[in-house]
């Protein structure tokens, strides 16, 4: 049984959705990872972490679309203080998920034919978000 630790610091360019499937296979293939579970953790209150379609963009922008309808920007929030796009990504990131596991097999990340693991940047600016990742399981045979 192994453990490895890693944190991803990701740049985004305000909202939208950034692909992370690739960085994480990479971090996987870097240290030889079997068998085991991959837990992504990004750690803000601003930003979210999904599995996704990663085929059709128009997906991705129909599910910002739908998250603006949830969580508008020009409603008056309690909490305006960072400005009006903060409270709004607050309810987005609440609504979608700041933690994922997703199983391993042989060294790859188990997912559908369609699926992708994203972060999800809820605020207009561009971040600097940090995403924790852990793998518990073996390594690799040889």
């Amino acid at each position: 049984m192994m453990q490895a630790n890693h944190v991803l610091t990701v740049p985004t360019r305000g909202k939208g959705f950034l692909e992370l499937t690739r960085a994480l296979s990479g971090w996987l293939d870097s240290f030889g990872a079997g068998n085991g579970l991959l837990t992504v953790f990004v750690s803000h209150t601003s930003a979210s972490l999904t599995i996704q379609e990663n085929a059709d963009p128009n997906v991705r922008c129909d599910l910002l679309d739908a998250l603006e309808i949830l969580a508008p920007e020009d409603r008056n929030y309690a909490h305006a203080d960072e400005g009006p796009d903060d409270m709004p990504a607050h309810i987005k990131a609440m609504l979608t998920s700041v933690s994922l596991t997703i199983p391993v097999r042989d060294g790859r990340l188990v997912l559908g034919t369609w699926q992708g693991v994203f972060l999800i940047e809820h605020r207009t600016q561009p971040h600097q978000r940090n995403v924790a990742l852990n793998f518990m399981g073996d390594a690799a045979s040889v």
